[in-house]
Formats: structure tokens, sequence, C-alpha cells
């Protein structure tokens, strides 16, 4: 008997490789994947503006890259202490407007750069609700808790969604004309927007996407949404906000992510397996066997190193010399 509708994920056609560059951008979600890329030594940008939700969010950063828009103080406003920018997360704020603005600024340049040459650009979108200011009409990639009255919210339709998401890719093509663009669709469930109001944005957000990956040969889909909703199907699957997925999910779609998507799985496993010894921690550190151990294995980061010097594994080797006697 079976107690689960799984389903199999569709092989890319281009899988990804070792040496891509990579950008990542949208929500907490893009964030998990990210962080995995990252901690498996791929050449990945991550959310360059902070977690972002909203397609017109996302996609006008992309313009912002691909002007090389420079922030000034004109561009922040002052809530309470601190000094924010409309277009960004909480991360980048903070008491000193040139501080906000030089970490601001900074991640402009990087991503401005990475645009230009990357392999994949990758989309996490969440919601299509925005959030758009009475007094400028804007629409903000964040509120930063400024009190609801001073917005309007409204739910993007699918064309919106279209229009925003074909001019930015029109202008990207122009400029990289090597790189795909991978979009998934956020399993977090935005329920104080409502559940049904959620599930409609869900829904608009598939829409609109398919439409894209179906109109452009080097736009793709993966099924992250789906892995959770419809696969593990489960509220054990989720935090205990009963919103964001857990650990345990987090890990099941990224093992189909590596299953379908990456090219030499061989170099993946041994550097999986180097994270894992890296990570031990041993009873006795200084015992023979754990500092055989520790030898056996900054060895195999070594030859590593040798067989890929692209890779930036000096770190992973510096763990195991740490542990040396």
């Amino acid at each position: 008997m079976n107690f689960r509708l799984t389903f199999p994920v569709t092989p890319f056609s281009s899988p990804l490789q070792y040496a891509d560059r990579l950008l990542l951008m949208g929500s907490c979600f893009a964030e998990e994947i990210g962080e995995r890329l990252q901690g498996h030594y791929f050449d990945a940008l991550v959310n360059p503006h902070g977690i972002l939700y909203n397609p017109i969010s996302i996609t006008q950063s992309i313009h912002s890259y691909l002007d090389n828009k420079v922030y000034s103080q004109e561009d922040l406003f002052q809530q309470g202490d601190l000094w924010h920018s409309w277009d960004h997360h909480s991360r980048f704020s903070g008491l000193d407007p040139q501080t906000v603005l030089a970490g601001i600024n900074a991640q402009q340049e990087a991503a401005a750069k990475r645009l230009e040459e990357a392999d994949w650009l990758m989309i996490t979108l969440g919601s299509a609700h925005t959030y758009t200011l009475q007094e400028t009409g804007k629409v903000v990639g964040n509120c930063h808790k400024v009190p609801a009255s001073a917005f309007y919210k409204k739910m993007l339709n699918a064309q919106d969604i279209i229009s925003a998401l074909d001019n930015a890719m029109h202008r990207l093509f122009f400029r990289n004309r090597k790189v795909k663009i991978l979009f998934t669709i956020s399993p977090v469930r935005y329920v104080r927007d409502g559940v049904v109001e959620n599930n409609l944005s869900k829904a608009i957000l598939l829409q609109a996407v398919h439409h894209m990956v179906n109109k452009f040969d080097r736009l793709f889909y993966f099924p992250a949404y789906e892995l959770v909703v419809d696969d593990l199907r489960d509220y054990r699957f989720y935090k205990e906000d009963l919103v964001h997925p857990n650990e345990m999910a987090i890990d099941y779609v990224w093992q189909h992510f590596i299953n379908a998507g990456l090219a030499d799985k061989t170099l993946f496993n041994q550097i999986s397996d180097l994270n894992r010894a890296a990570a031990h921690r041993p009873f006795n550190p200084e015992g023979k066997q754990h500092q055989q151990f520790v030898k056996t294995y900054f060895n195999k980061v070594e030859q590593l190193i040798k067989e890929h010097p692209s890779l930036p594994l000096q770190s992973l080797s510096d763990r195991f010399t740490s542990q040396l006697l």
C-alpha cells in the first residue's frame, strides 16, 4: 500500500558544472539551496539584495544590476534608529547610513559583475502579493515593519508577472548570451495572507513561470514546491511555525536537485564525504586513531586540490590542518 504520491524529477537538459558561475535570487528557500551549493564549493552568489519574495522586486533588482546602479542616501529612509532601503532586506539596515550604503553597493557591484558572466540565474518566487508605498507608488522589497497603513497590498495577476519577467529576461539575454535561468516556486506557505490567498498566489506564480519556461529555450523549472506540497505532503516536514519546510524537507529537495541537475556527481560525492569528515567531533582529538583519520582526509583534500585547482578548497584543507598535532 502506498501512502505517498512520488513523481520523477526530469533531469536538467543542461546539468550544472562545478565550473559554472551561479546567481541565486528570491525567497528564503533560495538561501537554503544557495547555502548548500556554497557549502559544496560551487561558485554561487546568493541574494545580493537579501531575501525578496515578489516577482516585481526581484526583476527590479535585476534591472539595477544591469544598470550598474549605485545607491545613495536619497535611496534610504530612517525608521526609528535604523536606516533602511525599500529595495533591500533588513540585513542591510543599520544605524549609520554610510555603512548601510557601503554594504548595499558592494553587493550591487558583485551582482552586476556576476550577471554579466553567470552561467545560471536561479530565481525562487515566493508570493504574488506586492506592497506599494502609498506616498510614492513604489513597490517595496521589504516593509521593514512600517505600519501596514503606509502600503497598498495587491495580488499580481499572471500577466503582470509575465510582463515583468519577460522584460528582464530580454535585457539579460542581450547582455549575457550564455546564461540559463532556473525557476522554482518556494514551498514556504505565506499563511499570513490567508490560506486561500496563499494557494491562489502560488497558482498565479506557477502559471506565469510555466508560460515563461515554454517561451524561452534557456528557461527551466525545478519542482521544489511540488516535492514538498505533493510528495512529502505532511506537517511533519515543516518547522514549528507550520510555514517553513524543516531541515529534513529541504534535504529531500536538495537531494532531488543534485540528482536531476548536477553533471559530476563523483566530485560532488567526494566533497560531501570530506565535509562530513571535517564536521566529525572526536572524543579524543589528540588520540592516534583520530590523528590518522585527520591525516587521511587531509591527503584526500590535497589530492582533490591538485586535480581541481579552480575549486576553492583551501579552507577545507585548513580545517583538517588545524586538527593535526
